[in-house]
């Protein structure tokens, strides 16, 4: 009976929103999946390669999760975008641990709820966009660090975890200007016309 109640209650309090994706929403997710996969088989082995760290790595599966949310406007998109791209790029070849930065899609969505999924030229939403990366970012780290590391949880929440955030950094300062010159010259607009 409580059960019957609060799903009557959600669906009024959701009966004048549209929850489902739209047909551009769709295919947004299916380009910035795209771009996930080709981020993360590129800039992933080449970050370890030149630097040992997983700074690049970062940048790739943030600059796409930043955009896709920036573009779309909605809670799931970035949560698909992380998922869909995880598990191609794991059927192409990358390392299982970028399972992390799925699960970190989960933790930046979710964030971006404190501005209603609108990434746009305010001091506001521009703040809630990059703490949204920041805390995805090390999220990402933590969970890398302790399921595939094997250096201990310590090290994990301090180390590995602290170079996930400075990619989280490098990535907010790369995306957010180009999202604020993209916003200025109303792409979104005409993106989802």
């Amino acid at each position: 009976m409580v059960i019957l109640f609060c799903r009557k209650v959600l669906l009024l309090a959701n009966a004048k929103k549209n929850t489902h994706f739209k047909t551009v929403d769709v295919a947004f997710i299916a380009i910035f999946s795209a771009l996930w996969i080709v981020l993360n088989l590129t800039l992933g082995p080449l970050s370890f390669q030149l630097l040992g760290l997983p700074i690049l790595h970062d940048f790739g599966v943030f600059f796409t999760l930043l955009l896709v949310a920036w573009i779309t406007g909605r809670f799931g998109t970035s949560i698909m975008v992380g998922f869909i791209g995880t598990a191609i790029a794991i059927l192409l070849g990358a390392p299982p641990l970028i399972v992390g930065f799925a699960a970190s899609a989960i933790v930046f969505d979710s964030f971006l709820i404190l501005n209603h999924h609108k990434i746009r030229v305010s001091i506001k939403d521009l703040a809630v966009a990059a703490l949204a990366t920041m805390l995805a970012a090390y999220v990402a780290g933590v969970i890398i660090g302790i399921l595939f590391m094997g250096n201990g949880v310590v090290w994990a929440f301090t180390v590995w975890g602290g170079w996930h955030l400075v990619g989280g950094i490098i990535t907010v300062a790369v995306t957010l200007p180009i999202i604020v010159g993209l916003e200025k010259a109303s792409i979104r607009k005409l993106a989802n016309k």
